[in-house]
């Protein structure tokens, strides 16, 4: 019994990091599933009914901006792994993990596979869940904090992005401990 795990959101500049954890049927197939950055916002929103329906197990965790800066992207990303797996109603039995690190989790064995969401559909499976459910989140963002481009960019440091920084200044849910402009000593004066 594996489960798949996958995380995005590590290079934003704003927002949580957010993983998934799925565990497919064994044998499990479908033509359309692969790396989330692979397929096109069309294609993900389809494939994450048909994950949902289809898994045997799923979940989804964030790890917030404040505790990103507590404690590091990296043991954030782990932490967000580790609470998706918290949530599984199956215990895996292998965890297949996208990346070449991981912290342990509950004494289950474990791979890191490099580029691992485009090798095995559990973990293609999880980037789509992971993927989907943190663009939802940004675009609501956008909402609230226009002038950042993240109905589109979702948080990445994209020269819009940056250009709303250096226009807007930071939000409530940008991350301080990011280079967040190459001047950024700026944005936190009077903080």
């Amino acid at each position: 019994m594996e489960a798949g795990c996958d995380e995005v959101g590590r290079g934003c500049l704003a927002g949580p990091v957010v993983a998934a954890a799925v565990i497919l049927p064994k044998k499990y197939r479908h033509k359309l599933l692969n790396d989330s950055k692979q397929l096109s916002k069309d294609e993900r929103l389809q494939l994450r009914k048909i994950i949902i329906c289809d898994a045997l197990a799923w979940a989804i965790a964030e790890v917030s901006h404040v505790e990103i800066d507590q404690i590091n992207i990296l043991n954030a990303s782990f932490k967000a792994m580790h609470l998706a797996l918290d949530q599984l109603k199956i215990i895996p039995e292998l965890l297949l993990i996208d990346g070449n690190r991981f912290n342990s989790y509950h004494e289950i064995r474990y791979e890191c596979i490099i580029k691992g969401d485009g090798r095995y559909l559990s973990i293609a499976a999880a980037s789509v869940l992971a993927k989907t459910y943190r663009d939802e989140l940004m675009q609501k963002q956008a909402v609230q904090f226009p002038g950042y481009g993240w109905e589109t960019n979702v948080g990445y440091p994209t020269v819009q992005h940056r250009d709303g920084i250096r226009a807007l200044g930071i939000t409530p849910i940008h991350r301080r401990s990011f280079q967040l402009l190459p001047a950024q000593m700026e944005l936190f004066k009077g903080d």
